[in-house]
């Protein structure tokens, strides 16, 4: 027999039930809004990145090749024969390529990267709702609004931009979640295992966001235990727990680790150049490209690229945070939140402070730290990345704040709502997302496509491109990939150690140049033929036979094609064939 009370609790658990529901379905709407350039139409690719979404795609294609061929996953030589690429080094993301095998090997590689992409931000915001409505603050709606931020915010939508490593956030709630139920008494074992689990799983995601996640989930872990005495009584569970994820997660991760740091390809932190990309000053208050109320040309001129719009928070929003640190400074987790958010902000201003594009000659923080281990792989603007959870949170919580006002005080709840929804839409519309651009991508040649290549690389040969892939132009890494990497490549798009003398192993973009890579690059920057010698001559064929070059290929729809088929051509002294779609030399007696 029911009781009035068990139905209207069922009831109420139903109408909650439905409202998750909705709340799911609004992230994959909002996800499929993002990419729908690129669902709409197969052929396009992602416009302000074309070379990541390749170098991903090729990723994706690896991972597949893990599972059917039971290749090895950390390191590969299918691209930069006769070397091999240290993926481990190289965003691999293991963890997402290898469940997307099925789609990978039935749609190819290009849809695994869409799918990625788009499921990476719902996602994202799914993950956060729960967490925020089932652990934080147990409300629905103020859970939604701070878990449609933290997906959906300016610097999200940048790094859709063929970033879908980094917009794919949905283990850090989890690695959240994990860490507070640390607390539990007689639990520490089986909790400890967990989050060392979710730990491994965002490892082989991104490192760089399971490293701002650690340092910020533990200043906020800090600032509750002292502002919440209650919760010192937790602390034998607690570092029993975290000693037992740091024990597991370090076993299965020791090999893993140890191949980026030392095995074969790997670098010692980035280059001067990258470790220079921060955050303009004048960026937390401006618009994104990307956003209701951006434009590129407001953008520009305060990033490197698109790709990194990391802050763009717009100044309404920015003084709303302000104000909702002032008005719950009574609570624990934001003044712990607020400390965690001024110090990636004071790190993401770089080594030295710009402001509106021009250096102030200003030091920032960072400078002190840049050149310690493990911190001079991270690129300083991606600290203000790690804000966008951090105001996600603070919405959540003052929202819910003002919900609760409002139930307290039922006389002026209209008004309270009224001047809730108002501020929120003064600071949340203008950075509302509009669709990714996209851009038509030239269909792969027939010569790859129908496996003509395949004669030429036999015997561990390997094909050569013009140019030869770099961070510029990474399209023969989508060709590569839809052969399910059964086609190796010459260099290629990659991180790789600098080893020529003096380079210290800083990490390039390529692997270090050689002769005859340099001169095709200055045909292709110059579109014109400089002079050949017969030096570059007999370059060419020592670097043809280092490559094991089986042919050379060129794609004809190349702007500078034309000039770099008279460079081959006069380089090498063999007359190029057409043939599917590309200009293909026979090197093989070169190389030989």
């Amino acid at each position: 027999m029911t009781t009035p009370e068990s139905e209207a609790s069922t009831t109420k658990s139903g109408r909650g039930r439905r409202i998750d529901a909705l709340a799911v379905l609004s992230f994959v709407l909002l996800a499929l809004w993002v990419t729908a350039r690129l669902w709409a139409d197969p052929r396009n690719g992602v416009r302000d990145n074309r070379t990541d979404q390749a170098q991903f795609e090729w990723m994706m294609a690896h991972g597949a090749r893990v599972v059917t061929d039971f290749a090895y996953p950390f390191t590969s030589d299918r691209m930069n024969v006769p070397d091999v690429v240290n993926l481990m080094a190289n965003t691999s993301v293991l963890s997402v390529s290898l469940p997307l095998t099925p789609v990978t090997l039935w749609a190819g590689p290009r849809w695994s990267f869409l799918i990625f992409l788009t499921l990476g931000l719902a996602a994202t915001g799914v993950s956060w709702y729960f967490l925020l409505s089932r652990v934080v603050i147990r409300s629905r709606g103020p859970a939604w609004l701070g878990a449609a931020f933290c997906a959906f915010a300016p610097a999200m939508i940048s790094h859709a931009n063929s970033h879908p490593n980094i917009v794919s956030q949905y283990v850090v709630p989890l690695i959240i979640w994990r860490t507070l139920r640390l607390a539990e008494p007689g639990r520490w074992l089986r909790n400890g295992v967990l989050l060392a689990l979710v730990i491994v799983w965002q490892a082989f995601l991104n490192l760089e966001i399971l490293l701002m996640t650690a340092m910020g989930l533990g200043v906020v872990v800090l600032a509750l235990a002292l502002g919440r005495p209650a919760l010192r009584s937790a602390a034998r569970p607690f570092a029993a727990g975290l000693a037992v994820a740091a024990l597991v997660a370090g076993a299965l991760l020791a090999y893993p680790l140890w191949v980026q740091f030392f095995g074969p390809g790997a670098y010692s932190g980035l280059s001067t150049l990258i470790r220079g990309y921060s955050t303009d000053l004048a960026a937390y208050v401006a618009w994104s490209r990307e956003s209701v109320a951006g434009d590129a040309r407001g953008s520009e001129p305060l990033v490197k690229n698109a790709t990194e719009e990391n802050a763009f928070f717009g100044w309404p929003l920015v003084i709303l945070v302000v104000a909702l640190v002032w008005w719950l400074r009574r609570n624990a987790v934001v003044l712990g939140l607020a400390a965690v958010g001024l110090v990636f902000a004071l790190f993401s201003l770089g080594r030295q402070i710009r402001f509106d594009g021009e250096e102030t000659g200003i030091p920032g923080p960072w400078a002190a730290l840049e050149d310690l281990p493990i911190l001079h792989s991270v690129v300083p603007t991606r600290w203000s990345l790690a804000l966008t959870p951090i105001i996600g949170v603070l919405l959540a919580l003052g929202a819910d704040r003002a919900r609760r006002l409002a139930v307290r005080h039922p006389d002026a709840r209209d008004g309270i709502r009224f001047a809730m929804v108002t501020v929120l839409a003064m600071a949340l519309v203008p950075i509302l997302p509009t669709p990714l651009p996209a851009k038509r991508l030239d269909p792969t040649p027939a010569f790859v496509t129908s496996g003509a290549w395949r004669p030429y690389v036999a015997d561990g040969r390997s094909i050569v491109t013009l140019p030869l892939p770099d961070t510029t132009y990474a399209v023969p890494l989508r060709w590569s990939a839809e052969t399910r990497l059964d086609m190796p490549l010459a260099r290629g798009y990659f991180l790789y150690p600098d080893t020529r003398p003096g380079g210290g192993r800083i990490a390039l973009f390529t692997a270090p140049p050689r002769p005859t890579s340099t001169f095709f690059e200055t045909v292709r920057r110059t579109d014109a033929v400089p002079p050949i010698t017969s030096q570059d001559r007999v370059a060419a064929v020592d670097d043809l036979r280092y490559w094991r070059a089986g042919a050379v290929i060129l794609d004809p729809r190349l702007p500078q094609a034309e000039a770099l088929r008279r460079a081959m051509t006069e380089l090498s002294g063999i007359t190029p064939t057409r043939t599917g779609g590309v200009w293909l030399w026979d090197v093989r007696p070169l190389a030989d």
